[in-house]
């Protein structure tokens, strides 16, 4: 077997779970082999009910107790059951699982496992998984590989499946030569991907990773410094004169550019006047005010008759954009002709939209991915802007600046990374930082609770969803089974529809809907049809709603604090005081002194900085960022060592340049199409 042997080859894998394995995007050996878990569990002995601490994932060896109680809310069905060993008892709720009333039965033994929470004196789990006694020993004392899954998919059948394909597989030499493993410590590619799924014990786990990560930051920066002669000096084929327009846009505007955002500007406008060609990085916060520069760009390009194009990760951002720089151009009467371009416009709205833009009556484009479809011709594209630039997939960049000859590009980012870590990232990029918020933003208010918080938090929604605005909801999981203790956006809209009033209006986004989906669903929280959302970190980019003021964030220790920082920015973007409650299940030390650091501060910089002086091996799995540069495993924060590390491989490869790196060259360049989209950065 290869990567691209089918998975129906495998014993077991039929036609209906083959359709189940797509649903996770694993069509063929080689997607099975690389869908590595996204968490591991280690089964403990089961621990007297008086010795659990609240927060923590633990086993309870219990007795049923009495009768199971039995109620249902509206559309949920709650199953209530105690349960007692010889030091206390503790109460187990199940939510939609009514069959469990003749399973579980008075004085039948199980043993329980699930995250412990506090309902004020009362111990309660909720969905905990149990086991039989002689089930459970089979578990012990081994590393359980957790798989992102989905509804029908089993974290036993891909565990199945996996097995079989180690044993079948083909993996030949490792392309990574040995002195190359040596240096840095790297396993055996084959043991690496055993073990990234079987894990010996913690030791080769963290070795297996090790290798994992480093192969994809290698990858990405090998085509970095590869792809140098696309970023370096180029010639100035658009030179731009400053005109009049943007200086009256800046008079006529309510409000005054920080010092920050001038700044940045003022590099922006002399990289378009200079013989060279601009290839330049807009850092900064959430908030901070990166759009108006990005409008003040294109339009110099349009008053020097070029054509500008904005390309944004998601159809509700573009429009964001394409509305807004419309409300600029009628309210201030600027020299911008904008027309969107979106994959749902119908086939007669495109052919109207292509034959503006070839002739040049509009002078700036405004859309998805759809820009860069094969029909769309520019007359004088001078400008690429890529708003998020990250979310896009390979190439998609470098395919837009074709578009033109040498375009200037804009890149914008919210990101904040640390200057150590934006060195060797951006390293081919001039970058400006706005590190300053406007000073008409409200800070916005937080507050790190436990679990026993939640129905203060719902009063608390419930109160602003009354007074006229709208919240958010972020759970780490989409639906139940993917990961145990975890809340998910399918159950948890349940529980919450339960909680709120009946008249609210409450819905669900998640990755896995179709596009067209998630974009009436932002479309209608965007217009207020939608009071409170649930969602997962789809939400993370692509929305922008001045209306909405909290922002609850559950398992919050599940998330990185950049990506948490970036989703608290979904909210505090209107002119009304707004509030992010993050809700901690694990009631320990370490992880309340990380979390705290969000109630210290709204500044990103600083956050990202004391993200990564925090980090270290303990977190290496579970906790991860919001993966802004697509790697699969690796996480830049986490990862900073290694990430340093595959830096000064890849300097040492191309310093080389000689036969013994050769297979490893030709490996990495067969593979160039799976990978990121190196020119992004």
């Amino acid at each position: 077997m290869d990567d691209a042997t089918s998975i129906l080859e495998l014993k077991g894998i039929g036609e209906k779970s083959q359709k189940l394995f797509a649903k996770v995007n694993i069509r063929t050996v080689g997607d099975l082999l690389h869908y590595y878990p996204r968490d591991y569990e280690t089964f403990q002995e089961p621990v007297p009910i008086a010795q659990v601490k609240v927060g923590d994932i633990c086993a309870v060896s219990g007795t049923v107790c009495g009768t199971v109680n039995m109620k249902k809310i509206h559309s949920l069905t709650i199953l209530q059951i105690l349960v007692k060993d010889t030091s206390g008892g503790m109460q187990l709720t199940f939510f939609n699982m009514p069959f469990l009333k003749n399973v579980l039965k008075p004085g039948s033994r199980y043993i329980f496992r699930g995250r412990v929470q506090s309902r004020g004196t009362a111990l309660v789990m909720e969905q905990p998984r149990f086991y039989g006694q002689e089930e459970y020993g089979r578990y012990l004392a081994f590393i359980q590989p957790r798989y992102a899954l989905t509804k029908g998919l089993t974290n036993q059948a891909v565990q199945k499946a996996v097995r079989q394909a180690l044993a079948c597989y083909s993996f030949g030499r490792d392309p990574y030569p040995e002195q190359l493993r040596r240096r840095y410590g790297l396993m055996d590619r084959q043991e690496a991907v055993n073990n990234m799924h079987f894990p010996l014990n913690y030791e080769k786990l963290v070795k297996a990773r090790k290798r994992v990560v480093f192969e994809e930051f290698f990858s990405f920066l090998y085509f970095l410094r590869m792809n140098k002669e696309h970023s370096r000096l180029l010639e100035n084929e658009y030179r731009m004169m400053e005109t009049a327009d943007t200086g009256r846009l800046l008079e006529q505007l309510p409000y005054r550019l920080t010092g920050a955002q001038m700044k940045a500007w003022g590099e922006i406008r002399s990289d378009l006047s200079s013989l060279w060609c601009m290839n330049r990085l807009v850092q900064g916060d959430v908030g901070s005010g990166k759009t108006i520069i990005a409008v003040l760009a294109l339009l110099m390009c349009a008053a020097n008759g070029y054509q500008g194009a904005m390309m944004a990760p998601t159809e509700v951002l573009a429009a964001q954009h394409y509305d807004g720089i419309c409300e600029y151009v009628e309210k201030y009467h600027i020299a911008l002709k904008p027309v969107l371009l979106v994959g749902s416009m119908t086939a007669g709205e495109k052919k109207k939209a292509y034959a503006r833009i070839a002739s040049g009556e509009v002078n700036l484009v405004i859309g998805t991915h759809a820009v860069i479809q094969e029909k769309v011709k520019f007359q004088k594209l001078a400008l690429v802007v890529t708003d998020e630039q990250h979310r896009f997939g390979v190439r998609q960049r470098e395919t837009l600046a074709e578009k033109g000859h040498n375009p200037h590009v804009l890149v914008m980012s919210a990101t904040p990374i640390p200057r150590t870590l934006a060195i060797i990232l951006y390293g081919d990029l001039q970058v400006s930082v706005i590190d300053e918020l406007p000073s008409n933003r409200l800070p916005i208010k937080n507050c790190v609770v436990n679990a026993s918080y939640r129905p203060k938090a719902y009063q608390f929604i419930e109160k602003e969803v009354r007074s006229g605005r709208q919240a958010y909801v972020i759970c780490p999981m989409v639906e139940e089974g993917e990961m145990d203790g975890l809340e998910n956006v399918s159950d948890y809209a349940q529980k919450l529809k339960a909680a709120l009033p009946a008249d609210f209006q409450v819905a669900t986004l998640h990755g896995r809907m179709k596009a067209a989906d998630k974009n009436r669903i932002m479309e209608e929280f965007a217009a207020h049809n939608i009071d409170v959302l649930i969602s997962t970190t789809v939400i993370e980019v692509g929305i922008n709603v001045p209306n909405a003021t909290v922002m609850m964030v559950e398992n919050a220790e599940r998330f990185g604090l950049a990506q948490l920082h970036q989703l608290r920015g979904r909210v505090g973007r209107g002119k009304y005081q707004s509030y992010c409650i993050f809700i901690n299940t694990q009631d320990n030390k370490e992880t309340m002194e990380r979390l705290e650091i969000l109630n210290r501060s709204n500044d990103g910089f600083y956050i990202a900085s004391e993200d990564l002086k925090l980090r270290g091996p303990g977190d290496l799995f579970g906790i991860r960022q919001s993966g802004d540069f697509a790697f699969q495993m690796g996480d830049i924060y986490t990862d900073a060592e290694i990430l340093k590390e595959a830096s000064q491989a890849v300097e040492q490869v191309l310093a080389a340049q000689n036969q013994e790196y050769q297979e490893l060259v030709e490996y990495l360049q067969a593979d160039a199409g799976s990978q990121v989209d190196f020119r992004t950065i």
